[in-house]
């Protein structure tokens, strides 16, 4: 048990040594120390304002999530649960540019198609087997590319920042479990499916079955599906 426990701790310290450098590609370098992020401001601005360093102490930059715990993952129709560490429940992270996730997968479950608007991510499997991948944009000559690649334990990928990309277990059997660092003290996440089906209020069906090329039947009953977010 022991060391187990030693080697998630030392896979989380690697993850995210290896994701700091990315920090100044997408949010902004810190100029001091450290700026805590002061949730009680009325102030707005693009981040959060810096708490009085002299109010700050050491349960500013810690967190107790457990995250050598298994998530529960029987709930989600996809098969998987995200537990994400970033600025709202560590204030200290902010303008450090960094957050980190753990991410439970059921067997066949997957984590769906989604992008990192603010992150890049940096993924290392602790159990079981994944299958992931990404599609690059639109750019010429390698428009709309798959890399894809089966990780097992203690192997490690890298997802761009902004580019779709997606992880699931092939294993019918076995669950997998992840960590993940990205490159942001707030990531964010769209899914694919449930931002083009599931936005409030619907996007018109005219538009979606011109743009996926079926029947606008096919579109209301996709619309009308739960389209549920996997991560808590």
């Amino acid at each position: 048990m022991a060391s187990s426990s030693s080697t998630f701790l030392l896979l989380v310290a690697a993850l995210l040594g290896l994701a700091s450098w990315q920090a100044i590609a997408s949010d902004p370098g810190p100029l001091q120390d450290f700026c805590v992020a002061d949730m009680h401001s009325p102030v707005l601005v693009n981040g959060f304002v810096c708490k009085d360093p002299m109010a700050v102490n050491a349960d500013d930059f810690f967190k107790a999530p457990m995250l050598d715990k298994p998530r529960d993952t029987e709930k989600s129709k996809v098969g998987s649960n995200v537990t994400l560490i970033n600025v709202m429940q560590i204030p200290g992270l902010n303008t450090l540019g960094i957050s980190i996730a753990r991410i439970d997968y059921a067997p066949l479950g997957e984590n769906p198609p989604h992008t990192h608007p603010r992150a890049t991510e940096i993924l290392t499997v602790l159990e079981g087997t994944l299958y992931v991948g990404f599609v690059t944009s639109n750019q010429a000559n390698r428009a709309n590319q798959l890399f894809s690649k089966v990780l097992n334990k203690g192997d490690v990928f890298v997802f761009p920042q902004g580019l779709i990309h997606f992880q699931f277990n092939p294993n019918p059997h076995v669950p997998a479990v992840a960590i993940a660092a990205l490159s942001s003290q707030n990531p964010g996440a769209i899914t694919i499916a449930n931002a083009v089906f599931g936005s409030k209020p619907a996007i018109s069906d005219d538009v979606l079955a011109k743009a996926f090329q079926v029947e606008k039947g096919t579109i209301d009953w996709l619309q009308a599906q739960f389209w549920e977010n996997n991560h808590y």
